[in-house]
């Protein structure tokens, strides 16, 4: 018999790396694409259900509500059965609950929709990080921005083609829209079922996995407080663009301007893939990012078309680079066996932070009548986002 040539060793040692990659990838971007189906339609929503500015806004922060309250029921979900169960049932209850959201009546149905579409993924996003831990140990940062990424395109992907591609196709229904972006959820549960590596979380033989996060560690706080920043500014961002720019008469950039603030993450979740291990323990990258999330939301207030657009794009570029460090410091700094608790109390922290600031956007707007009002708490965000990470030690 003879022997394997060292190309071909190589290409079979390359096998299950490229495996995992393509697998953490699918993941990240069945994360958010549901949630991010939402924005490009939801002045078809208020015009068809009739919901008021404060009720877009708890629209919007329903999955939030979600990530806060079902992540450490994720992680009792991978304490008992595993990381990749818990991603595939994810995976299947989030396309579930978008097909539901077509079928909603009223706001209140609609709202309960989005609860069950939130779970999902709340319990999805905790599973990723022991994953990475399980199926690349030696490669933590690299596969943490690789799902990541997957994350970033799979909030491009809704933005980018619901107006143009999907809504034509559909003969202009939100309802079936939701209906059409619940099928690649579906599709990318059973590649993950049939082709992700078997391999377990790392932990004492004989002895459960922990699920209770420790909700004593000071990092774990600051941490979600910086996370909660980021998410609250994203998702208030996609909530509200498109209702402000209708209101003042500038429908015509609604697209280009969800577009950019989506597309505008892409590049650094690229640049950071080669660096995000020296970065992640740094405090000044935050700072940077926080001062120029707060230059870009002062610009979407301007009114001027391009400084909309490009303000968009550059507070998506700067809050994925939160976004992709912040990913990637559990993995990187807890025991192979506690990691989903560590992710879990992190996001907890972090949605609950964020979950309020749509509603408050809202009540401002709804309150005072002037629709650019919505943009000061969110303004605030990229504030706390700075004072929480100037003084970050996160020991190696």
């Amino acid at each position: 018999m003879n022997s394997p040539t060292p190309s071909q060793s190589a290409a079979v040692a390359a096998a299950p790396f490229l495996t995992a990659l393509l697998m953490l990838w699918l993941g990240g971007v069945g994360l958010r694409i549901t949630i991010l189906a939402v924005p490009p339609v939801i002045p078809l929503i208020k015009d068809d259900l009739g919901i008021s500015a404060t009720e877009v806004g708890i629209l919007s922060g329903l999955p939030q509500v979600l990530f806060a309250a079902a992540a450490v029921p994720g992680s009792l979900l991978i304490a008992r059965f595993g990381a990749l169960p818990t991603l595939i049932f994810g995976l299947l209850a989030t396309a579930a609950g978008s097909a539901l959201r077509g079928a909603a009546p009223n706001i209140l149905f609609l709202y309960a929709a989005t609860i069950v579409t939130g779970f999902g993924v709340a319990v999805m996003q905790p599973s990723l990080p022991p994953l990475v831990r399980a199926w690349l140990p030696d490669r933590i940062g690299f596969g943490t921005a690789v799902f990541t990424n997957g994350l970033l395109v799979g909030e491009i992907i809704p933005v980018a083609l619901t107006l143009p591609l999907v809504l034509p196709l559909v003969g202009a229904s939100w309802r079936l829209s939701f209906v059409t972006w619940a099928l690649p959820i579906v599709a990318i549960a059973v590649i993950i079922f049939i082709f992700a590596p078997r391999v377990t979380v790392a932990g004492k033989p004989g002895a459960p996995l922990k699920w209770w996060p420790d909700w004593r560690s000071g990092l774990i706080w600051r941490l979600g407080l910086m996370f909660g920043s980021v998410n609250a500014m994203y998702f208030s961002t996609n909530a509200f663009v498109p209702i402000y720019l209708a209101q003042a008469g500038q429908s015509d950039i609604i697209s280009s301007t969800l577009s950019a603030l989506n597309i505008g993450q892409l590049p650094a979740s690229f640049i950071l893939l080669p660096f995000a291990d020296k970065l992640v323990r740094r405090a000044w990258p935050y700072v940077v990012c926080g001062v120029l999330c707060l230059a870009a939301v002062l610009g979407m207030m301007s009114g001027h078309p391009l400084i909309i657009i490009a303000s968009a794009g550059l507070l998506g570029c700067a809050a994925a680079g939160v976004l992709v460090l912040i990913f990637a410091l559990p993995p990187l700094l807890s025991a192979p066996d506690d990691v989903h608790r560590t992710a879990a109390a992190m996001m907890t922290i972090s949605y609950t932070c964020a979950v309020i600031v749509p509603i408050i956007s809202g009540g401002l707007w709804d309150l005072s009548g002037v629709p650019v009002l919505a943009f000061v708490p969110i303004a605030l965000c990229a504030v706390m986002l700075m004072a929480a990470s100037a003084t970050l030690r996160v020991p190696r």
